[in-house]
Protein backbone atom coordinates (compact mmCIF):
# COMPACT_ATOMS: atom_id res chain seq x y z
CA UNK A 1 0.00 0.00 0.00
CA UNK A 2 1.21 3.32 -0.76
CA UNK A 3 0.52 6.74 1.28
CA UNK A 4 0.41 9.65 -0.76
CA UNK A 5 0.96 13.19 0.78
CA UNK A 6 -1.48 15.91 0.23
CA UNK A 7 -0.26 18.26 -2.57
CA UNK A 8 1.27 21.64 -1.60
CA UNK A 9 -0.37 25.10 -2.82
CA UNK A 10 1.45 27.72 -3.93
CA UNK A 11 1.24 31.50 -4.80
CA UNK A 12 3.84 32.48 -7.83
CA UNK A 13 5.02 36.65 -7.63
CA UNK A 14 5.88 39.07 -10.33
CA UNK A 15 9.28 40.08 -10.41
CA UNK A 16 9.51 43.73 -9.56
CA UNK A 17 11.33 44.92 -12.47
CA UNK A 18 8.29 43.00 -15.00
CA UNK A 19 4.83 43.40 -14.13
CA UNK A 20 1.93 42.31 -15.52
CA UNK A 21 -0.82 44.23 -14.37
CA UNK A 22 -3.35 42.44 -16.33
CA UNK A 23 -2.80 38.94 -14.00
CA UNK A 24 -4.40 38.88 -10.88
CA UNK A 25 -2.61 35.90 -9.79
CA UNK A 26 -0.69 32.86 -10.46
CA UNK A 27 -1.45 29.48 -8.26
CA UNK A 28 0.64 26.00 -8.38
CA UNK A 29 -0.39 22.99 -6.57
CA UNK A 30 2.14 20.23 -6.47
CA UNK A 31 1.73 16.64 -5.07
CA UNK A 32 3.03 13.38 -5.80
CA UNK A 33 0.92 10.72 -7.40
CA UNK A 34 0.41 7.49 -6.47
CA UNK A 35 2.62 5.78 -8.83
CA UNK A 36 5.76 8.15 -7.76
CA UNK A 37 5.12 10.48 -10.33
CA UNK A 38 4.60 14.37 -10.04
CA UNK A 39 1.24 16.52 -10.68
CA UNK A 40 1.50 20.04 -10.94
CA UNK A 41 -2.28 22.26 -11.01
CA UNK A 42 -1.16 25.49 -12.56
CA UNK A 43 -4.00 28.56 -12.58
CA UNK A 44 -3.85 32.04 -13.84
CA UNK A 45 -6.21 34.33 -13.45
CA UNK A 46 -6.87 37.66 -15.07
CA UNK A 47 -7.52 39.50 -18.13
CA UNK A 48 -6.76 37.13 -20.50
CA UNK A 49 -7.60 39.39 -24.01
CA UNK A 50 -4.67 41.49 -22.67
CA UNK A 51 -2.36 38.44 -22.68
CA UNK A 52 -0.90 37.02 -25.62
CA UNK A 53 -1.60 33.06 -25.45
CA UNK A 54 -0.54 30.60 -28.14
CA UNK A 55 -3.37 27.74 -29.47
CA UNK A 56 -3.00 24.63 -30.46
CA UNK A 57 -3.05 26.09 -34.21
CA UNK A 58 0.00 28.15 -33.44
CA UNK A 59 2.87 25.89 -33.37
CA UNK A 60 6.20 27.24 -31.30
CA UNK A 61 9.68 26.88 -31.44
CA UNK A 62 10.18 23.92 -28.90
CA UNK A 63 13.38 25.41 -27.68
CA UNK A 64 11.83 28.92 -27.14
CA UNK A 65 8.46 28.23 -25.59
CA UNK A 66 9.83 30.53 -22.73
CA UNK A 67 9.83 33.69 -24.58
CA UNK A 68 5.97 33.38 -24.77
CA UNK A 69 3.84 32.28 -21.84
CA UNK A 70 4.35 29.66 -20.26
CA UNK A 71 4.10 27.63 -17.34
CA UNK A 72 7.45 25.95 -16.09
CA UNK A 73 8.99 23.39 -13.26
CA UNK A 74 12.35 22.87 -12.57
CA UNK A 75 13.40 19.66 -10.52
CA UNK A 76 16.44 18.89 -8.33
CA UNK A 77 17.02 16.58 -5.70
CA UNK A 78 18.45 17.90 -2.39
CA UNK A 79 21.67 19.97 -2.65
CA UNK A 80 22.53 17.83 -5.96
CA UNK A 81 23.58 20.37 -8.45
CA UNK A 82 21.80 18.20 -11.44
CA UNK A 83 18.59 19.28 -12.05
CA UNK A 84 15.56 19.17 -14.91
CA UNK A 85 13.29 21.71 -16.61
CA UNK A 86 9.99 21.43 -17.88
CA UNK A 87 8.20 24.16 -19.77
CA UNK A 88 4.18 23.69 -21.09
CA UNK A 89 2.99 25.71 -23.87
CA UNK A 90 -0.94 26.86 -23.77
CA UNK A 91 -0.10 25.21 -27.41
CA UNK A 92 -0.21 21.68 -26.04
CA UNK A 93 3.57 21.71 -27.09
CA UNK A 94 6.50 20.96 -24.05
CA UNK A 95 10.06 20.95 -24.04
CA UNK A 96 12.39 19.50 -21.35
CA UNK A 97 15.65 19.57 -20.34
CA UNK A 98 18.39 17.67 -18.21
CA UNK A 99 21.25 20.19 -16.38
CA UNK A 100 24.61 18.51 -14.99
CA UNK A 101 24.59 21.88 -13.02
CA UNK A 102 23.71 25.99 -13.30
CA UNK A 103 22.98 26.14 -17.58
CA UNK A 104 25.00 23.36 -18.14
CA UNK A 105 23.15 20.69 -20.37
CA UNK A 106 23.01 17.34 -20.33
CA UNK A 107 22.02 16.43 -23.47
CA UNK A 108 22.58 13.15 -23.03
CA UNK A 109 19.40 12.54 -21.02
CA UNK A 110 15.92 11.96 -22.83
CA UNK A 111 13.49 12.86 -20.50
CA UNK A 112 9.87 11.53 -20.78
CA UNK A 113 6.71 13.23 -21.69
CA UNK A 114 4.28 14.86 -19.39
CA UNK A 115 0.09 14.98 -19.90
CA UNK A 116 -1.33 17.74 -20.18
CA UNK A 117 -4.53 19.02 -19.69
CA UNK A 118 -5.22 22.95 -20.26
CA UNK A 119 -8.33 24.65 -20.10
CA UNK A 120 -9.71 27.99 -19.69
CA UNK A 121 -12.48 29.48 -17.64
CA UNK A 122 -13.96 33.11 -17.69
CA UNK A 123 -16.36 34.89 -15.47
CA UNK A 124 -17.63 38.29 -15.22
CA UNK A 125 -14.52 39.90 -13.95
CA UNK A 126 -11.72 37.51 -15.17
CA UNK A 127 -10.97 34.80 -16.83
CA UNK A 128 -8.52 31.35 -15.73
CA UNK A 129 -6.17 29.37 -18.19
CA UNK A 130 -5.35 26.52 -16.12
CA UNK A 131 -2.84 23.16 -17.14
CA UNK A 132 -2.91 19.85 -15.22
CA UNK A 133 0.97 18.47 -16.11
CA UNK A 134 1.52 15.55 -14.79
CA UNK A 135 5.27 14.14 -14.77
CA UNK A 136 6.06 10.41 -14.64
CA UNK A 137 8.22 8.53 -12.07
CA UNK A 138 11.09 8.88 -14.65
CA UNK A 139 10.70 12.66 -15.03
CA UNK A 140 11.99 13.12 -11.32
CA UNK A 141 15.47 13.60 -10.93
CA UNK A 142 17.12 10.76 -8.59
CA UNK A 143 19.15 10.44 -5.69
CA UNK A 144 18.89 11.72 -2.03
CA UNK A 145 16.93 14.32 -0.19
CA UNK A 146 13.56 15.91 -1.14
CA UNK A 147 12.04 17.10 -4.30
CA UNK A 148 12.88 20.37 -4.86
CA UNK A 149 10.86 22.68 -7.12
CA UNK A 150 11.23 25.78 -8.68
CA UNK A 151 7.76 26.72 -9.94
CA UNK A 152 7.40 29.21 -12.67
CA UNK A 153 5.43 31.24 -15.33
CA UNK A 154 6.44 33.31 -17.96
CA UNK A 155 3.86 35.74 -18.78
CA UNK A 156 3.65 37.47 -22.73
CA UNK A 157 1.32 41.08 -22.72
CA UNK A 158 -0.56 41.42 -25.78
CA UNK A 159 1.99 44.43 -26.44
CA UNK A 160 4.72 42.02 -26.62
CA UNK A 161 6.58 42.68 -22.92
CA UNK A 162 7.31 39.69 -20.75
CA UNK A 163 6.34 39.16 -17.23
CA UNK A 164 8.01 36.19 -15.16
CA UNK A 165 6.36 35.06 -11.78
CA UNK A 166 8.08 32.52 -9.50
CA UNK A 167 8.15 31.43 -5.78
CA UNK A 168 11.14 33.50 -5.28
CA UNK A 169 13.38 35.60 -7.22
CA UNK A 170 16.93 35.74 -6.85
CA UNK A 171 18.40 39.10 -6.37
CA UNK A 172 19.12 41.10 -9.59
CA UNK A 173 17.55 40.02 -12.94
CA UNK A 174 14.88 37.12 -13.29
CA UNK A 175 16.72 33.94 -13.15
CA UNK A 176 14.63 30.65 -12.99
CA UNK A 177 17.37 28.19 -13.12
CA UNK A 178 19.06 30.24 -9.66
CA UNK A 179 18.96 27.69 -6.89
CA UNK A 180 17.28 30.18 -4.80
CA UNK A 181 14.21 30.03 -6.64
CA UNK A 182 14.15 25.70 -6.04
CA UNK A 183 11.87 26.91 -2.83
CA UNK A 184 9.59 24.43 -2.16
CA UNK A 185 10.12 20.91 -1.13
CA UNK A 186 7.50 18.12 -2.46
CA UNK A 187 7.46 14.98 -0.06
CA UNK A 188 6.86 11.80 -2.58
CA UNK A 189 4.77 8.93 -2.30
CA UNK A 190 5.71 6.27 0.52
CA UNK A 191 5.00 2.82 0.82
CA UNK A 192 2.93 1.89 4.12
CA UNK A 193 4.88 0.05 6.99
Amino acid sequence: MITTPPPLSAALAAHPDFPAPAVTGIAVTAGPTRDGGLALDYRLQGDLAALRIASPATPLDPDRLWAHTCFEVFLARGDQPAYREYNFSPSGQWAAYAFADYRQRDGALALPAPTLAWHREADREAGVLALRATLPATALPQGEGPLRLALTTVVERADGPLSYWALAHPAGKPDFHHRDGFALAVPLALPDL
